[in-house]
């Protein structure tokens, strides 16, 4: 089959390898639609903990095409979602529920082959089908279900406000979330003004362009929105320039949720008085785990839209263009279809 590989960072072809034999309790998938991710222009860089060769692609959406002799309940033309996380479940973390951080545990498209290929091998413990979704649908399931477990590690409480920064997909599908959730008010802010308008058209109560070199403009808008600060804000951009600059905006007893990716070696600065005098709770969302199912039953209700999220498509030949694209003003979300 044909499959992206990494030799190193920075360093991949699109190469005929070999198709492996099933493992018992395993299926192979047809790859019909892979989403490119900001987690893999890290993978590019060497970051998140990625092992070499490597086929990355974790957000993978296929048909079967085999099963093992002993895999029941799935069926070869069966359209399904992989989740790409794979635990040990004997660790410590494992044993306690907290399988984010199981100690020996692996991911499909970061440490073993993902979805960047013809065909994905996956356990079948972790193949959710899909049904009659469409494929731009379940395209969205895995940024969902890590959205769904940041929306656990919040507690929204009902009536609250919330600032969104980044208009990426994560943060399309965040605030479409949160606007179903029970949030009073949502605001998102961030620097492209078709991305916006998009979530204004999802049901985002305002919006905000802003200046990731220049956060002055936008802080101004925010402090007319919300004069006291919002209950909840968001950070998805991962942008650590907006990081630094969000804090003020927090209502005191509120929280900052740090939720989009920075570089490992990224740093910012805070005043530990200030979350000490007003008492700010600063909550992380790392991935998900067992929350897809979830994710699917939001998007089969439609309260997750994937209208207008997905923006660009590629082929498998096209993957450095892919990953370039995400860097485009004009691109949203990006897509592979390895079988085409």
């Amino acid at each position: 089959m044909r499959a992206v590989v990494y030799t190193e960072p920075e360093r991949f072809t699109v190469r005929e390898i070999a198709d492996r034999a099933l493992q018992p309790g395993e299926v192979r998938i047809k790859n019909l639609v892979v989403g490119v991710c900001g987690t893999d222009q890290h993978l590019h860089l060497g970051e998140f903990g990625a092992r070499y060769p490597l086929t990355p692609g974790h957000e993978i959406v296929g048909e079967i095409v085999e099963v093992a002799e002993s895999v029941t309940g799935l069926t070869v033309g069966d359209r399904v979602a992989v989740d790409n996380s794979v635990y040990c479940l004997h660790c410590e973390n494992c044993r306690r529920g907290d399988f984010r951080f199981c100690q020996n545990g692996i991911a499909l498209g970061l440490q073993v082959a993902g979805g960047f290929a013809e065909h994905t091998i996956a356990a079948a413990a972790k193949i959710y089908p899909i049904g009659d979704l469409s494929l731009d649908a379940a395209a969205l399931i895995e940024p969902t279900a890590c959205v769904v477990h940041g929306l656990d590690v919040l507690g929204l409480t009902p009536g609250q406000s919330v600032l969104v920064t980044g208009a990426g997909p994560t943060s399309q599908i965040l605030a479409q979330l949160l606007v179903h959730g029970g949030a009073s008010f949502v605001t998102m802010a961030a620097p492209t003004q078709f991305k916006l308008d998009l979530a204004k058209t999802h049901g985002v109560n305002e919006t905000v362009l802003l200046d990731r070199a220049d956060f002055t403009t936008a802080a101004d808008r925010l402090r007319d929105l919300a004069p006291h600060g919002f209950d909840v804000v968001i950070e998805a951009t991962g942008a650590v320039g907006i990081l630094q600059n969000v804090l003020p905006h927090v209502r005191s007893g509120g929280t900052l949720m740090v939720y989009g990716m920075a570089s490992e070696s990224e740093t910012i600065t805070i005043h530990p008085f200030e979350i000490f005098r007003r008492e700010i709770t600063i909550k992380g969302s790392f991935a998900q785990s067992y929350e897809f199912a979830r994710a699917i039953d939001l998007l089969k209700a439609r309260k997750v839209n994937p209208d207008g999220i997905i923006t660009h498509r590629f082929g498998l030949d096209e993957y450095a263009t892919a990953l370039q694209a995400l860097r485009a003003p004009d691109c949203l979300k990006a897509v592979v279809h390895p079988s085409t």
